[in-house]
């Protein structure tokens, strides 16, 4: 029985312009082939054991013809898979799917379109560019640029094209601009007409140039400008002056690394890019379940007798509930204990469960508990202090002075995922990283294992952002020299701090 095919629309390059049915079908397809200009980021929602085959077609670097990828689509269907053909911008437009759809459907391959977001309409409104606009343009016209540069005769009509008064918009056309210019004045349209050429439109690399139809080709050349890129001719082009708005965010432009867990970078990775910045996730730290449950059953089996819980992370609250959960206990054996969150973040976590949190110390670090929590505990009281393996030793100890009995428990590891270092050492060297972030001791410190020190110099030319003076400690130790250091130690501190 042969399986189905989706052939996707990814949009045009910001990873969040994709649909809604887009993202669903890469989240159930066994077999993904995606270009070259899909947003890698868009990978990460598939399945753990999809199988993924990049099909991009490069000027003069073809991985697979045409031929071949709609071939290995129809193989992969037939073996019973669901295969999600991801596209950039949508299928239907320049995108070759119409004769993906045809061989499927000669081979009774169940299939579906999934429309995208053309480059079309998406990377002008990113330059600030309207393709119509009232008593200016009342159409658009779309049209290919791509036309090999030794035919002898074009197929483009230029005759009708350039009797337009529309907005024009050739896709892929760098190569071939000084013939798209040359042939619209030569057939009607005006050598002053504007005209803007738009480089990897809605991605931090989004470059505008803009000119008329008797210099724009000589521009591009000053410029080095080279394809992704569309070409948009037409009155429109002026409006880019007055509404410019994605590459006037704060941090368009910036490549950020983010070194959290996977779990926990969303959040950062969200907060940058509403800022404009682009985000590559490279997890540093790996958060896992500690399997050893005897310590931490045997606290919640003597729950009752904990004056204080302090939890110094969402991850300990976490951990901590979840075994309560699968040992039946009541969480109402915990009316007499005090809760003590290290920071707001940890207090929401708290808050969210429907707790109420007796006391965030000021500063958020460990001294700060102890310098909180020096007139609250009394002699002899009991603490559970349920976090991470790899936890300082300075809560624990700054606690006992103050008289009280602590029960330090490891809920849970922290480990370094499994990545290779070359794959960090690329991103560094192909992805022009201007800014790395450090969310914790345990992320600088695995980032720079898995670095290696014979790579330190990579870092040169990276500013290096800190959460907060204990990170940027353990940071500086290790001879990478932290720029940026949050004030207040929180996700919105560092990226305050970064701003």
């Amino acid at each position: 029985m042969s399986g189905k095919v989706y052939l996707v629309g990814a949009g045009p390059g910001d990873h969040k312009l994709i649909t809604l049915k887009g993202l669903e079908c890469i989240k159930k397809a066994d077999v993904i082939l995606y270009d070259r200009l899909i947003n890698p980021k868009l990978l990460k929602y598939s399945k753990e054991n999809v199988e993924t085959i990049y099909v991009g077609k490069e000027p003069n670097a073809h991985s697979y013809n045409q031929e071949e990828i709609s071939q290995i689509i129809l193989q992969k269907a037939l073996k019973g898979n669901i295969v999600t053909r991801l596209k950039g911008g949508d299928p239907f437009v320049f995108g070759r799917g119409g004769e993906e759809a045809l061989l499927l459907m000669e081979n009774s391959v169940e299939f579906e379109i999934v429309p995208g977001i053309t480059s079309a309409i998406s990377v002008p409104a990113y330059a600030g560019i309207p393709v119509t606009h009232r008593n200016v343009s009342s159409s658009f016209h779309v049209i290919t640029g791509h036309e090999d540069p030794q035919k002898q005769h074009s197929s483009l009509n230029y005759k009708a094209l350039g009797a337009l008064k529309g907005t024009l918009i050739f896709l892929m056309g760098i190569k071939n601009i000084v013939s798209i210019s040359d042939n619209l004045i030569k057939y009607g349209q005006s050598p002053k007409r504007p005209v803007a050429v738009i480089r990897r439109g809605t991605t931090a690399d989004q470059k505008i140039l803009t000119g008329t139809l008797e210099n724009i080709a000589e521009k591009v050349k000053e410029h080095g400008l080279k394809n992704p890129a569309i070409i948009i001719v037409g009155e429109v082009v002026k409006l880019s002056e007055l509404l410019p708005w994605f590459d006037k965010k704060p941090l368009f432009g910036k490549r950020v690394l983010v070194t959290r867990t996977r779990t926990q970078a969303s959040k950062l990775s969200e907060k940058i890019e509403e800022l404009g910045g682009e985000t590559i996730e490279f997890p540093t730290i790996e958060i896992v379940e500690n399997h050893d449950h005897d310590d931490i059953d045997r606290a919640i089996g003597q729950i009752e007798k904990y004056k204080w819980l302090i939890f110094t992370s969402v991850n300990g609250v976490n951990y901590f509930f979840e075994r309560m959960k699968k040992l039946s206990f009541d969480i109402r054996l915990l009316k007499n204990a005090k809760l003590c969150a290290i920071g707001p973040a940890t207090a929401k976590e708290l808050n969210d469960r429907g707790f109420v949190v007796d006391c965030i110390p000021k500063e958020y670090v460990a001294e700060g508990i102890v310098e909180e929590l020096k007139d609250k505990i009394e002699e002899g009281d009991y603490v559970l202090l349920p976090r991470a393996d790899i936890a300082r030793k300075s809560l624990e100890e700054g606690l006992k002075k103050l008289g009280a009995n602590v029960d330090n428990i490891d809920i849970y590891r922290t480990t370094i995922p499994k990545y290779e270092r070359k794959e960090l050492i690329e991103i560094l060297k192909e992805r022009k990283i201007d800014i790395i972030t450090f969310t914790s001791s345990s992320t600088a410190k695995n980032f720079y294992t898995i670095l290696g020190e014979n790579n330190k110099e990579l870092l040169d030319n990276i500013t290096l952002a800190s959460i907060g003076p204990i990170t940027s400690k353990t940071a500086n130790d290790l001879g990478m020299k932290i720029n940026i250091e949050a004030k207040e130690f929180t996700i919105d501190g560092l990226v305050e701090a970064i701003l």
